[in-house]
Parts: C-alpha cells; sequence; structure tokens
C-alpha cells in the first residue's frame, strides 16, 4: 500500500477520532508541550505548534482557523509550563557549600536501601531541599545502629557534595556523604507526620510473625516498601520480572479499589457514597505507599476514573492516561526520563490496546474466564514494556510471562489481606496478626516462584533489542488483528468505502463515519477483497512471522557460551570480568586461577568464570568489605573449589561480607588475613601483596583506604590490581612500571592519577564499571589522563568482559561484547 493510500485510508479515521474528542486532543497536547519544554529549544516548539494548526485544518480535526489556533497555543503553553517548573524544581541555594562539611537536622523522605559499596542511602530533607545522603558502610559496621525510617528528624555531619547520579535519579540538589548520623528522637509533623503514624503501625502488624523474606515481601506488596528484602531475594525478583509486585502502582490501587467497593456493597452504601470512599481511601494510599512516581500515577488515574463515575459520565481509559501524564508531568516534568515513568505508561496502553483482544481470543478456546482475563493482561504489559525493559536494562527474561500468570492467582489474596491487616493494626495491631499469618503460605509460594524462576534457563538473557522490537510488534499484531467470523471464507461483495465527499462533508453512504471526506471517486467500481484482515491466511501468516522473530531473537541468546582454553604456556592472562558496578579480575597462568574480587551480588560472576575455562581458583581475593566487591564472593565459594581466601575485610563487616564467613567454613578454604609483605604463589603466578599495612585500622577509616593493592606477575609481565585504593595510597608506595592496570575504583575523579601514570607507564589499562552506573564513572578527568598516558584504555560498561594475554613484552586485547 503507498503512502497517499495510507493517507486516505487514516485521515478520515483521524479526523472522525480527532472531531468527537476534542479534549482528548487538547489533553495529548499538553502532555507533549510538557515532555518538550525543558528539552526542545523554543524554535522547534514553533514549528511543532505551527504543524499543529496547520494539521488540524487539513485533516480535519477542526473546521475554523480559530481552534486550530487554540490547539496551537495549547502546545506552547504546555511547553511553557514545562520549562518554568523545571527551573523552580532544580533552583538550588546549595552549591555555595559544595566540597565543605556541613552539619544539621534533616527529615529522612524515604526508606533507606543498601548501596552498591554496603552501605546505605535515603533521600532527606536538607535546609528545606531534597539531599540524597549516603551512610557508609565503615558507619553502618561501627555504629550497629539501626538506620532511621521515613518522618524521622536526624543530625548529620559530613561533606556535601555535587549530586552524582544516583542522587539525579531521585531529583536530588546535593550528596552528603555522612561522617556522624543521630536521632533526634522527633518526627516531622502534619498531615504527612499523621501517614507516618498509620505506615508506622501498619509496617508493624506486616512484617510480624514472618520470616524476614515473606516479611519484607509483605511490606513490599501492600505498602511498596523492598528495602528490607534480602538482596539474594530481592535478585531472584528482579531476574523473574516480579520486581514490579513489590512496587506500589496501578495494581495496588485497582486492588483497593475492589476491596473497597465490595466492602461497601455489603454495607449497602449507595454508589455515589461508594465511589467518594474509594476516592478517599486512594488520596490517603498514595502517601502511605510512599508517594514515588509509580503510585502517583496510579493514583491520578484512579482518581480520574473515579471522578468521571461520580459525574455521570462514561470512564474514558484513555482519557485517564492522558490526564496521569499531564498531571504527574506538570508536576515533575523530568520524570519523563525515567524508566519507571516509561514502563509505566508503556504497560497501561498495552493493556489498554490488547488485553480485551487476547481476552477473548483465550475465552473462545475454552479457557475460564478469570484466567483469561489473568493471562491477557499479563501478556498485553509484557510485549509493551519488553522492548523498553531491554533499553534500559539490557535483558530480557523468556521466563517472565509464565512467572507472572502463576503469581497473579496469590496477588489478589495477598493484598486484600495485607491491606485489611494494615487497616485493623489503626486500631489495634493483634486484629491484623491472623490475617497475616494466613498470608504465610501464599508469601512462600511467591518466594519458591521467584527463585524456581530465576534458576530456569533463560531467566536473564541478552535478547537484540531489533528482534525483540519485531516480535513484540508481531505478536501484538496477530492479538489485534479481527477474529475470523462466519462468511470470512467468502469474498464481500463490496469494500468497506465511501463515495467522495468535500472536507467535512456528507454522511457516509454505507455506514462510514460522519464527515469523512477524500473517499473513492464518483463511478469507481467496488473491489472484492480477496485477503480479508481477520483472513485464516494472514493470521497463518502473523503466526508464522512470530514463530521466526521468535527463533531469530532468543535462539543466540540460549546457546551455551564454549569454555575458553587455558592461556598459552608462557602467557599471563588478565581478564577484566563484565559484572556491572564492580570489580572482579581473573589472573590466569597455564592451569592456575586467581580470582581478585567477585562483583557484587547477584551478578553471573560463576557463569563468567567457567566461560573462562575455571574450575577451581588457587586463590580468591577479597580486596575490603564493600558490595561491589565482596557481593559476589559467597557463590564464588560456593560453586567453585578454592584453596585459599585472601582476607582484605580487616573488622570491618558489611551485610554482604559477613556472607562470606559461611560457604568458606563449609569448603575448608585457608582464610588468610591480608597484609602487606606477603607473596602468593600458584604456579608461575605470584600476587605480591603491597597494601594494607599489618596495622589495625583507625575507628571510622574509609574500606577504600584500607583496600588491597596487589602485584601480580609470571612469565616477565605484570600487572597493577589497585581495587579502590586512588593516588593519596598508591603514591607513597614502591611501585614499578607495570603492563596493565586495573584502574583504581571504576574510574572516579583523581587528581594525582596523572602522577601515578608517569610512574607505572602501563600499556594497558582496565576499567571495570558498569553501564549507566548511578555514580558517573568513569569520570571525564580519569578518561582524559589515560588516554593521555596509556595506549590502549578499555571498559567494561562498553566493551563487556577483556581479555589480555601478555607475552614476552607483547599484549593481545580481546573484548567479549
Amino acid at each position: 500500500m503507498s503512502g497517499v493510500a495510507i493517507v486516505r485510508r487514516w485521515r478520515p479515521l483521524v479526523a472522525d477520532a480527532g472531531g468527537r474528542h476534542p479534549r482528548h486532543v487538547a489533553l495529548a497536547l499538553v502532555v507533549v508541550g510538557l515532555l518538550l519544554g525543558p528539552r526542545a529549544p523554543a524554535s522547534v516548539i514553533a514549528v511543532g505548534a505551527l504543524a499543529v494548526a496547520f494539521g488540524a485544518l487539513a485533516v480535519p480535526i477542526v473546521r475554523r482557523p480559530a481552534a486550530a489556533l487554540a490547539f496551537a497555543i495549547i502546545l506552547i503553553g504546555g511547553a511553557w509550563a514545562g520549562q518554568a517548573r523545571t527551573a523552580s524544581l532544580e533552583r538550588t541555594a546549595l552549591g555555595a557549600d559544595f566540597g565543605r562539611a556541613v552539619a544539621g537536622e534533616a527529615t529522612v523522605l524515604a526508606p533507606p536501601r543498601p548501596d552498591a559499596y554496603g552501605g546505605a542511602k535515603a533521600l532527606v530533607r536538607w535546609r528545606g531541599e531534597p539531599v540524597l545522603l549516603r551512610v557508609p558502610s565503615w558507619w553502618l559496621a561501627g555504629e550497629r545502629a539501626a538506620l532511621p525510617t521515613v518522618g524521622d528528624m536526624v543530625r548529620v555531619r559530613g561533606k556535601l557534595r555535587v549530586p552524582d547520579l544516583a542522587a539525579a535519579a531521585v531529583r536530588a540538589h546535593a550528596t552528603l556523604r555522612v561522617s556522624e548520623l543521630a536521632p533526634t528522637g522527633r518526627r516531622r509533623g502534619g498531615p504527612l507526620g499523621v501517614v507516618d503514624g498509620v505506615r508506622r503501625r501498619a509496617e508493624r502488624v506486616l512484617g510480624g510473625q514472618l520470616p524476614v523474606g515473606e516479611a519484607a515481601l509483605l511490606r513490599g506488596m501492600v505498602l511498596g516498601d523492598d528495602a528490607a528484602m534480602p538482596s539474594d531475594l530481592h535478585d531472584a525478583f528482579t531476574a523473574a520480572s516480579l520486581s514490579h509486585l513489590t512496587a506500589a502502582s496501578g495494581q495496588n490501587v485497582a486492588l483497593l479499589a475492589a476491596l473497597a467497593l465490595g466492602l461497601c456493597t455489603l454495607a449497602g452504601l449507595g454508589i455515589r457514597a461508594r465511589w467518594a470512599i474509594v476516592l478517599a481511601l486512594i488520596i490517603m494510599y498514595v502517601p502511605l505507599a510512599g508517594g514515588g512516581p509509580s503510585i502517583q500515577r496510579a493514583g491520578v488515574m484512579g482518581a480520574a476514573t473515579i471522578v468521571a463515575a461520580l459525574a455521570g459520565r462514561p470512564a474514558s481509559r484513555w482519557y485517564a492516561l492522558l490526564a496521569a501524564a499531564a498531571v504527574t508531568l506538570a508536576l515533575d516534568p523530568r520524570t519523563a526520563a525515567d524508566p519507571g515513568w516509561q514502563l509505566s505508561f508503556a504497560a497501561v496502553v498495552g493493556i489498554a490496546a490488547l488485553a480485551a483482544p487476547a481476552r477473548d481470543r483465550l475465552r473462545a478456546r475454552g479457557l475460564p474466564g478469570a484466567a483469561a482475563e489473568a493471562v491477557a493482561v499479563t501478556v498485553a504489559a509484557t510485549l509493551a514494556t519488553a522492548p523498553l525493559i531491554a533499553i534500559h536494562f539490557g535483558r530480557s527474561s523468556l521466563v517472565g510471562l509464565p512467572a507472572n500468570v502463576l503469581a497473579a492467582p496469590a496477588v489478589a489474596p495477598i493484598m486484600w489481606l495485607g491491606m485489611t491487616a494494615a487497616a485493623l493494626a489503626q486500631v489495634a495491631p493483634a486484629l491484623g496478626a491472623p490475617l497475616v499469618l494466613v498470608t504465610g503460605p501464599l508469601l512462600g509460594y511467591m518466594v519458591g516462584l521467584a527463585r524456581l524462576a530465576a534458576a530456569a534457563p533463560g531467566a536473564q538473557v541478552a535478547v537484540p533489542l531489533a528482534g525483540l522490537t519485531i516480535l513484540c510488534a508481531l505478536a501484538a499484531a496477530l492479538i489485534a488483528a479481527p477474529r475470523r467470523t462466519p462468511g470470512d471464507d467468502e469474498p464481500a461483495a463490496e469494500p468497506l468505502t465511501w463515495k467522495r465527499a468535500a472536507l467535512g462533508g456528507s454522511a457516509p453512504e454505507r455506514g462510514g463515519p460522519p464527515g469523512a471526506g477524500l473517499m473513492l471517486p464518483d463511478g469507481a467500481e467496488p473491489r472484492r477483497r480477496r485477503w480479508r484482515a481477520g483472513s485464516p491466511n494472514r493470521r497463518a501468516l502473523l503466526a508464522a512471522a512470530v514463530a521466526v522473530a521468535v527463533l531469530a531473537a532468543v535462539a543466540p541468546a540460549l546457546v551455551p557460551p564454549r569454555a575458553l582454553a587455558p592461556p598459552p604456556e608462557g602467557d599471563l592472562r588478565v581478564t577484566a570480568l563484565d559484572v556491572g558496578q564492580g570489580d572482579a579480575t581473573l589472573l590466569q597462568a597455564g592451569d592456575h586461577a586467581v580470582l581478585v574480587d567477585a562483583g557484587p551480588p547477584g551478578t553471573a560472576i560463576v557463569t563468567e568464570l567457567r566461560r573462562a575455562g575455571v574450575r577451581r581458583l588457587d586463590a580468591l581475593v577479597v580486596t575490603h568489605p564493600q558490595a561491589d566487591h565482596d557481593g559476589g564472593a559467597p557463590a564464588v565459594l560456593s560453586a567453585l573449589p578454592t584453596d585459599v581466601l585472601l582476607d582484605g575485610r580487616g573488622g570491618d563487616r558489611s551485610p554482604t561480607s559477613t556472607a562470606i564467613d559461611g560457604p568458606a567454613g563449609r569448603r575448608s578454604t585457608h582464610v588468610v588475613a591480608a597484609q602487606a609483605g606477603q607473596v602468593l604463589r600458584a604456579g608461575a603466578l605470584r600476587l605480591r601483596v603491597l597494601w594494607p599495612p599489618a596495622d589495625p585500622a583507625a575507628p571510622g577509616t574509609d574500606p577504600n583506604d584500607r583496600a588491597i593493592v596487589a602485584l601480580a606477575d609470571a612469565f616477565g609481565a605484570t600487572a597493577l590490581l589497585t581495587a579502590d585504593a586512588e593516588s593519596n595510597v598508591l603514591g607513597p608506595l614502591d611501585l614499578p612500571p607495570v603492563d596493565v592496570l586495573k584502574v583504581s575504583h571504576h574510574g572516579s575523579a583523581d587528581d594525582g592519577l596523572p602522577a601515578l601514570l608517569d610512574r607505572l607507564r602501563p600499556r594497558v589499562a582496565l576499567i571495570e564499571v558498569g553501564a549507566r552506573n548511578t555514580y558517573g564513572h568513569p569520570t571525564p578527568a580519569t578518561l582524559q589522563a589515560l588516554r593521555a598516558a596509556v595506549p590502549v584504555v578499555r571498559r567494561t560498561d562498553q566493551d563487556g568482559t577483556l581479555r589480555v594475554d601478555l607475552r614476552g613484552g607483547g599484549a593481545s586485547v580481546a573484548a567479549e561484547g
């Protein structure tokens, strides 16, 4: 079909839809303006406004120039509002104190969560502005104190810094690294203080009488707070594509509304009273569930639907969706860049467009109504969000769809029991406790399902984005294609076309949309349609295309990689393993292997080692107690026989570091505390420990400054492994020139790096860093210094796992993508 034919086919449909729903068009233009305002120059917005005005007249959506001009003004007004709101939100008075030590009181706005370094981070209000509080692991280990909760007012001392990427992700104006943190014993007041009290009582009843994992899961499902969920369980839910269940979202609002409507109906309340109560509960629930972007969107959409019902008009899901987008963007236009915002709206659009036809097809094939509804909603949301997940996270799950379908029967009962228990706890906690106990078996089922799905082949695979997008589009087309009806095999007598009429002219001759124009010329002969949209031939072709797309996109990702052979005799192989935002460096000489750090928890470190041909380790070196270095160590010790654990944790134990002791003891791994002067040998490979000294660390010492620094050599080749120790530690050490440098601290800013590179003169520099990490690593200054002094600079976030073979003064570098 030519472009002109496509325009002629769709133009009357667009005109009819726009003419019948001008408010939808206006609201859509507000959304577009809010999206463009902070991001596009004024010239682009002006051209867009003119295009909207001329397009509205040409389609035609409106007949009067004044109405078209109004559409243009709405677009410009939305853009201006977006610019003004963004400027207001980003205005800060904290810049003068960046780089300085500060002290004062802060109010906790969000639950503290663990960070990649074994510490914690929390959004607080500091001097009236949002600031990301970073609590280091050494403070947590030294104080043994409970972290504050939402609403607590705390005394803080530390250094105020420019917001890092994690702070920017939560719209904080600065990052405050804590050196002292103490409770004041006071909490915020006002309406939010009342909500805090309700939340605390709910948390107490939801967290009692259940195992730690199940209790954290229940709080996550009901209140959207999964901060206390064990890291391995959190990773399992993520790998199984079930993590959305632990975030407050539209599902929570829908189930809350269903529960409240059912109870109000039993109480004999009228329809308006029921909807009014549901609206009040939604308004209360949004801040109770943390007030995050996803629950804000769900609350706005739910409120829009209820207001339409109270006004006596049929609720429009598309209008509610546009209203939710407009309100959330008006509150903060920057949220459009959040993956959560994009995924939320993509899921809603997918459900609105595909859930009904998918449900009808499933019911036509004999699936019961409730099961058909659950499967249809899951399929629709999965198809709409899968490409976005691949874009933002680089992975797709082949078990997500069946896992969500199997989880669906347990979700509503858990939510309803948990919400009822939380409500009863406001009167007396003892009233809600029995309901929490009833959720235990259901939560156990969910935990077991997540772990089973996460361990299945294909739980997380790197599917090519283009193939995945084509697959989802074809599957959506297959679902949305009209169903075959009796008589489809017979050709239609006449096409579904209308005679030509003037723009906005006469009614259609054969039931076409009013106001249709530019149809077939008078006297044109009707054509018989030999291939209808819902015909068996077309549907069979679509099904075949989906099957081919599945094979093309998924099959390569499921082929297990071949293990590499050990390095050639006489070579020292240094491999920077791609484990995301963390360190894991493998040293191999012949059949001997030493792993220096194991990356963060939940990564495929064991798979990476087996792919490198490693079946046992001569030694595992844990350089210091931070999760991005020691988080994967328990998995390595459990999976691979390991002779020696060179332990750089000292007396500082983060929660992830403590998990190392169990598998090390079970495997009878010999544990040696690291100190400068030690030499570890594995065949021709020698590892000399240059740092830390034997003296115990002073209280409050940054673990980075006590990280193991080691020099590896074999067959005349050398590699310096620096962990997170920077030039303040490395500068005083006696360091010879080296062939390979593992760059310190993932490429963070280090003023002493140029002088250090002059001494080391490395031929290859490896930066072990995670893609799109929230810390801004590697920094531009570090990259500039490296590129000026080192011939070859490679990084795992761009190149994947990097393998360097050193032999006879030469070095070959290979990337595994």
